[in-house]
């Protein structure tokens, strides 16, 4: 088993989305990439922790390529944007993958080089760091979207983004 931690955003978007593909055998919101021990969401939120909102994955290589991980990362949310996520502002929704090996790093490095050509002159932001602790989120914070599908941000934010992701990966 392998772990990769994204922050894209809001962690309720981030995990919906990576609930859907196969050979993730965990994913689980919470904090990481900051100086803060133990932060809660409203410390997170008040931007002064340095932490991130992240989704941890734990998966198997054999089962679950990276690379389509990465597909799904930046697919599901603007990796040019600096410090925010469309209404969500603040570092704690910045872009962000922190890998836990070498290998990872490269295939990170090589994807983004890549990936890159599709945006032309808007910069891919998206930070790479190596994996630090990492601080699980709140239990209400657990599969927010499959517990709370009516509500206004699930509505209008998350099931567009899995309609978009789903029909990506309908066409590959």
């Amino acid at each position: 088993m392998e772990t990769i931690v994204f922050g894209g955003g809001c962690f309720w978007c981030t995990e919906a989305i990576f609930k859907m593909m196969d050979g993730i055998s965990s994913a689980i919101p919470g904090y990481t990439g900051g100086r803060t021990k133990n932060p809660t969401y409203q410390e997170v939120c008040s931007g002064t922790t340095g932490h991130a909102e992240a989704m941890k994955l734990e998966f198997s290589p054999r089962t679950a390529a990276l690379t389509d991980m990465l597909e799904i990362f930046f697919a599901s949310h603007d990796p040019t944007q600096l410090n925010r996520q469309g209404n969500d502002v603040g570092s704690e929704y910045r872009s962000a993958i922190f890998y836990s090996n070498g290998k990872q790093k490269k295939e990170i490095s090589n994807f983004i080089k890549e990936k890159q050509k599709e945006f032309g002159d808007r910069k891919i932001v998206t930070e790479v760091k190596p994996l630090g602790v990492f601080y699980p989120a709140e239990e209400e914070h657990l599969d927010f979207y499959a517990k709370n599908p009516l509500n206004p941000y699930c509505i209008f934010i998350i099931s567009p983004t899995i309609a978009k992701i789903q029909k990506m990966l309908q066409t590959q």
